[in-house]
């Protein structure tokens, strides 16, 4: 593809500048995505860039449309554009199945956080390849965003939610085992519907997540319970009666679970229990199982083996302790248990 190249500016030194080429909004994105194709950036993240980046182009063309190469874009457009999303934009405008008469207003700072983070990784690629001259996502900073407790399921909540599946129905049955196993290993929505019969060891209880899998394309071995362990071969022979395939994981006319499928089951549940006020995802059983682990005695770094994180800084966002967590905590292990005499 030939590039038009803009006119070199002649400093006041008098050597020429380095050239750039003249992308069009189209041909940034295409440029970037095939760089992170030879970066070997898995097909669900280069959707993502695809699909956020094209949320911004359409704003652009709204709101500025005398912008036609990607180099007239600058850090106040950025700016302008977050504020957008989190103030103006109205949320599932043009869902074909949602009507957006009585959505609200602004996108929540995660998502706002999510699309920013795609166009700053774009933006970035292009300045590394040498594709623009100022990158505007430089000095843009991610929202403040406060933290979340409430993302985590309480005991009571978790019982609850176990007794909704119909365990004599293969679906209800199939759902019950996959949440068992979410509680009891901690592993990745993805991780989990991606399991074959191979990658379970029934006798030593392990499972193998190769790299190809998991996020951070780094292989790991997840233990799993007995009781958990008997569920999947009881699951599994179930599915020996339909199914030729090894998945683990399936609908009832064969196909894999997708993750957005057992995401709305988890909510279908969520709400049959009653349990309020909380996402209800898959990666909030894995909050769960962190901070169950961690309040049970599991010791930190072995939690941080077992999910699968690369930064224990990364697994101390999931685990967050209410006020009853805390002060257990320290009516166990304060000190002053040790010298002061207790009154009975």
């Amino acid at each position: 593809m030939a590039l038009k190249k803009r006119e070199r500016r002649v400093p006041a030194g008098g050597r020429l500048a380095r050239e750039y080429p003249q992308l069009s909004l189209e041909q940034a994105i295409d440029f970037v995505i095939s760089a992170k194709k030879s970066e070997g950036l898995r097909e669900r993240p280069l959707k993502d860039y695809a699909k956020h980046y094209g949320y911004f182009v359409d704003w652009l063309r709204e709101k500025y449309p005398d912008i036609q190469y990607v180099e007239d874009i600058t850090t106040e457009i950025i700016r302008d554009h977050v504020a957008y999303m989190k103030f103006d934009k109205v949320r599932y405008s043009g869902h074909k199945f949602i009507p957006t008469e009585n959505q609200p207003v602004g996108l929540s700072d995660t998502t706002v956080n999510i699309r920013l983070r795609t166009l700053k990784a774009i933006f970035n690629q292009m300045e590394r390849d040498e594709l623009i001259e100022i990158n505007p996502v430089a000095k843009v900073r991610l929202l403040r965003q406060d933290v979340d407790l409430t993302n985590c399921l309480t005991d009571d909540e978790v019982k609850a939610i176990l007794a909704q599946p119909n365990q004599r129905d293969f679906v209800g049955y199939r759902d019950y085992v996959a949440i068992a196993l979410l509680l009891d290993s901690g592993c990745r929505v993805s991780e989990m519907l991606s399991l074959r019969i191979s990658d379970i060891d029934f006798q030593t209880r392990f499972i193998t997540l190769s790299g190809e899998v998991n996020k951070n394309r780094k292989p790991r071995m997840v233990p799993i319970s007995a009781h958990v362990a008997k569920l999947l071969l009881q699951l599994i022979e179930e599915n020996r009666q339909y199914f030729t395939t090894d998945r683990i994981f399936m609908f009832c006319f064969g196909d894999p679970v997708t993750a957005s499928h057992f995401n709305k089951r988890l909510k279908y549940y969520g709400e049959k229990a009653g349990v309020a006020g909380k996402k209800m995802t898959a990666h909030v059983y894995r909050h769960t199982w962190a901070r169950a682990m961690i309040l049970n005695g599991a010791d930190p770094f072995t939690v941080q083996k077992m999910g699968g994180w690369s930064d224990i800084r990364t697994m101390r966002r999931y685990i967050q302790m209410d006020t009853s967590d805390i002060r257990r905590s320290h009516d166990e292990y304060s000190p002053t248990s040790r010298f002061i005499k207790k009154r009975v």
